[in-house]
């Protein structure tokens, strides 16, 4: 759901920014309010988790990939609008570094994943919830619900934005400027692999991690406000976090064994000529605007430079990613405490 720059014509991402921009200073100004300097830990691993968990591309029959996000999990612990702030960082990070999801469309990248996925995920986990106790089977169960209702509405959402964009723009000879595959294309490439099996991923993945802060710290699940974390917990957490980037080479290898391609409507220029026949000319023109310092270290192709490169630059890329966070999370922190302080 990473959309590359020139797939989206300006008549659909400036006014994303028009929308994004007042909510990223809502919503800062709402986590600096509202969190707590000890839940900031809770942030940074939030952040860092949703970074770590895109790495794992998962190939599907056809030939492409995708991959979880975690954004309905930061949104059960610590609300929807600190996990705005976090996965709104993340996407900061990979697309300006990295080169995951263009620079002219960072807004609807954020607004998908870090808008409707938080919102409608902790919506629909206080929903299923309803009053039951933090240890309750029913959390576990709206969990993934969360997980999986929040990626598939993230997914239609992106599908519809795809779709929509050879009606909005096209050159005079009918061929399309932007994405080029109409809604009867992109809303099934898009929504079908997430129902069948990405959302289950995602959902999955919530409800363990849910299940697990059940016995180790339930008050972190208290529907009254996001719980203060255990120091062992933290702990623990952290290194549950160091053994997913450390397993993230998997993002790389299982897809090349497979021979899983790039991820549906993340190609690159090249590539979408290759598979329409032509390249539209907003992609062309728009795919120059940001070229990622390290665009081709994170995205390293096993087929050009070998698995093993390719998979010690998804180490050191996860690492990078990581500490970044952190940082800025601790900048977080350093508001926060300046708010108690008054």
């Amino acid at each position: 759901m990473h959309i590359p720059d020139g797939y989206l014509s300006p008549q659909t991402f400036v006014p994303l920014y028009a929308v994004m921009i007042p909510l990223w200073m809502a919503a800062a100004r709402r986590v600096r309010r509202t969190l707590r300097t000890r839940q900031v830990p809770l942030l940074a691993l939030g952040a860092a988790f949703s970074f770590i968990i895109m790495m794992f591309n998962i190939p599907v029959p056809g030939g492409t990939t995708g991959h979880a996000v975690g954004a309905a999990l930061v949104a059960i612990l610590l609300g929807p609008w600190a996990a705005c702030v976090a996965v709104s960082l993340t996407l900061v990070i990979q697309a300006f570094l990295f080169g995951d999801g263009g620079i002219t469309t960072l807004a609807a990248n954020a607004f998908t994943m870090a808008v409707v996925m938080p919102f409608v995920g902790c919506f629909s986990y206080r929903l299923i919830a309803g009053d039951s106790p933090a240890t309750s089977p029913r959390r576990v169960v709206a969990a993934f619900g969360a997980g999986y209702l929040a990626l598939n509405g993230a997914a239609l959402y992106t599908a519809v934005m795809f779709g929509l964009q050879p009606l909005i723009a096209s050159a005079p000879d009918g061929r399309p400027l932007y994405a080029p595959y109409p809604l009867a294309v992109a809303v099934p490439a898009l929504a079908l692999p997430h129902l069948l099996l990405f959302g289950v991923v995602e959902g999955v993945a919530t409800a363990l991690i849910i299940r697990y802060l059940q016995g180790a710290d339930p008050a972190l699940l208290s529907l009254q406000g996001a719980g203060e974390m255990a120091g062992g917990t933290l702990q623990r957490l952290r290194s549950g976090l160091g053994v997913l980037a450390l397993l993230s080479p998997l993002g790389v290898i299982v897809p090349w064994l497979a021979g899983a391609g790039t991820t549906w409507g993340e190609w690159g220029a090249a590539e979408l000529g290759g598979l329409t026949g032509f390249v539209p000319e907003g992609v062309e023109r728009l795919g120059r605007v940001w070229r990622a310092p390290l665009g081709d270290f994170l995205l390293a192709d096993p087929d050009r430079g070998g698995v093993v490169l390719a998979s010690l630059a998804s180490l050191l890329a996860a690492a990078l990613g990581i500490a970044l966070l952190v940082i800025c999370a601790r900048v977080c922190g350093r508001l926060s405490a300046f708010r108690e302080d008054k």
